[in-house]
């Protein structure tokens, strides 16, 4: 032991260093683990025999701190064990509580019933296929006979015809403008055929199972009525949700410029959308939602191996959809949520679908299974870091629509004034941008399954979306329903001042995607940022994504006029027209225009006054 003493002696230098405040509790720790005392570096045994020299604080710092020692052990032998027991603590009182709360007031505690519903729904689909899945593909025959298989799925495909025929025929014998719209997927797609890649390669499987799906979602969501409360319930409470930006922004900016300035009431809800997303991905509850998803930070790993069917069908997917912080700032608008959600989740299939239509698979992918595909979860090391990520990283996007709205703005009424003087000259008058297009995208909108008299309207907001882009057409959309509702009239001199309800819905479907020319710059920019080396493919391929992507939006809307029937609530127009009306509204414009139409009589005493008080009509003079 005294041969020992020397060398512990030399190591006195460096004891000052290890026995600063910050280190004391860590190299504690460590030795109780390798199973010596503090500030000892010799055994168990060793130290018994040294005692008597090293004094009784060092054992008795030991003795106090081994109890926590021993805990700190046994969980981390036991740690899924305890993590399993929390979780069903965390169950169980959530399962009491849910029980508590329907008890007591189920209609007040639907929305959480229905989403702990949906949750447990997805639960009980991983555990299934978890399970039932390595079964199923043990029994699966992949030694049929290849002609009873052929004829097996001709069968189903003449069955499925033969079902869409008799449904359209009975479905639209009350409303003919829903065979506008199935014509008009049709010759959609047509053209997209006619602009393929290769044609011979195209594989009408995912082509039409991508069409069904899209159709039994809108089927779904528009035509079923659980689907339409689910779709609307969700929207409701997306913009509830997104109400809460009002704290941040008027504590920030004040009430006058939240209530009256576009940039202080809209552009911050991309701001708080932003940062709950970023959560969400910290706690990995988006990549359990969306297991395969088109984000470009998400897909950067795969980029450089990905054939260019795959980089056209990323590049649609982006051209066809929204980003979801954009999709809070048009709810804000006053655009239909239900409609705009369920535009997104529809163009998905779609996107997959006419992608495959119009550039088919030719060469052999990498990735035809989900393995070895793994998603991030972001940058972020704990809750607090990914909230202020989320954050700042919005800052850009909102700085990028700032930007934008200003240029294209100028821009746009520089040529509508170089338009109108160019017009003047020529005896045409108020010749602008959006004239040319409401006459040159007309057909297009008709095609939807828009009324006539609505396609100059409708054509050109099409126009302001595919030359500028969604955010400015759907601000416009806003104006066209803010009329409406607040019963404005109809027609303006030549001009019309709103749309029907039909119309607002197909346009929003149609307008629900970023395909625009400004922002094919943007798109090269991120993704050929991420993989040099394919710029040149990107480059090529571009432009063909950007059609495709706008023929996914339209055959959207197209399919949404297929399934669309009008909900609107019968209003007692005699009832309505005998009270004192301060204001005027959408149902007050339907009843007093029933009212101008008639002979007036069923109508009260009462109805000419108050329809004269908005509407100036012959009958008023």
């Amino acid at each position: 032991m005294e041969s020992d003493r020397p060398s512990r002696r030399e190591s006195v230098p460096l004891k000052p260093l290890a026995n600063s405040p910050e280190n004391v509790g860590s190299d504690t720790l460590e030795s109780m683990e390798e199973g010596r005392l503090p500030d000892n570096d010799s055994s168990p045994t060793e130290a018994g025999d040294s005692r008597s020299e090293a004094g009784p604080e060092p054992l008795s710092t030991w003795r106090i701190l081994r109890p926590a020692q021993r805990a700190r052990r046994f969980c981390r032998e036991h740690k899924q064990l305890i993590r399993w027991i929390c979780i069903g603590l965390l169950c169980t009182g959530y399962a009491v509580f849910l029980l508590v709360a329907c008890i007591r007031n189920f209609q007040r505690a639907l929305g959480l019933f229905v989403l702990t519903c949906v949750v447990l729904a997805f639960l009980a689909y991983r555990l299934l296929k978890r399970l039932l899945a390595p079964k199923l593909r043990r029994h699966k025959n992949p030694h049929g006979h290849p002609c009873l298989n052929l004829c097996a799925k001709r069968g189903l495909a003449l069955a499925a015809l033969l079902f869409l025929v008799l449904w359209l025929s009975l479905d639209t014998s009350r409303r003919p403008e829903q065979l506008v719209s199935f014509a008009g997927m049709c010759v959609f797609i047509a053209v997209l055929f006619a602009c393929s890649k290769h044609h011979h390669a195209v594989s009408w499987r995912t082509v039409s199972w991508g069409l069904v799906l899209q159709f039994a979602l809108g089927l779904f969501v528009i035509r079923t009525e659980p689907g339409f409360v689910a779709f609307q319930w969700l929207g409701d409470q997306i913009q509830i949700f997104l109400s809460y930006t009002r704290a941040g922004s008027t504590f920030v900016f004040g009430n006058n410029l939240v209530d009256d300035v576009f940039a202080f009431k809209v552009l911050p809800i991309i701001v708080f959308f932003s940062c709950v997303m970023s959560v969400l991905y910290y706690l990995g509850l988006m990549q359990w939602v969306i297991l395969k998803t088109e984000t470009p930070l998400l897909i950067r790993p795969y980029l450089a191996d990905m054939t260019l069917s795959e980089i056209h069908v990323i590049l649609t997917a982006g051209f066809s959809t929204i980003a979801g912080s954009l999709l809070g700032a048009y709810i804000s608008f006053g655009i239909d949520a239900a409609s705009l959600v369920a535009a997104s989740v529809m163009a998905a299939p779609c996107a997959l679908a006419l992608s495959k239509l119009v550039y088919p698979e030719v060469e052999k992918s990498k990735f035809k299974s989900e393995e070895g595909v793994k998603l991030t979860y972001g940058d972020a090391q704990n809750l607090i870091e990914a909230v202020s990520s989320g954050a700042t990283i919005s800052v850009k996007l909102v700085s990028n629509i700032i930007a934008n709205l200003i240029a294209y703005l100028a821009l746009l009424a520089f040529i509508n004034s170089v338009l109108s003087w160019l017009g003047n000259m020529v005896d045409v008058d108020r010749l602008s941008f959006q004239l040319i297009c409401s006459y040159i995208l007309r057909p297009v909108a008709f095609l939807m399954g828009v009324a006539w008299e609505d396609c100059p309207v409708v054509a050109e907001l099409l126009g302001i979306k595919l030359f500028v882009n969604e955010f400015v057409a759907y601000q416009e959309l806003s104006k066209y329903k803010q009329h409406r509702l607040a019963g404005a009239e109809e027609w303006a001199g030549t001009r019309k001042q709103w749309i029907s309800v039909r119309a607002e819905i197909l346009t929003t479907f149609a307008l629900c995607g970023f395909a625009n020319f400004s922002s094919i710059g943007i798109v090269l920019g991120s993704l050929t940022s991420m993989v040099p080396l394919r710029r040149s493919d990107i480059s090529r391929i571009v432009l063909r994504a950007l059609f495709t992507g706008t023929c996914v939006t339209l055959v959207n809307a197209c399919v949404a006029g297929i399934l669309y029937v009008p909900r609107v609530a019968q209003v007692d127009c005699t009832s309505l027209l005998n009270t004192t009306l301060s204001s005027s509204s959408f149902e007050v414009y339907q009843c007093c225009f029933e009212f101008f139409q008639s002979d007036g009589l069923e109508f009260g005493p009462k109805a000419l006054s108050n329809c004269c008080q908005f509407y100036n009509r012959t009958v008023c003079a």
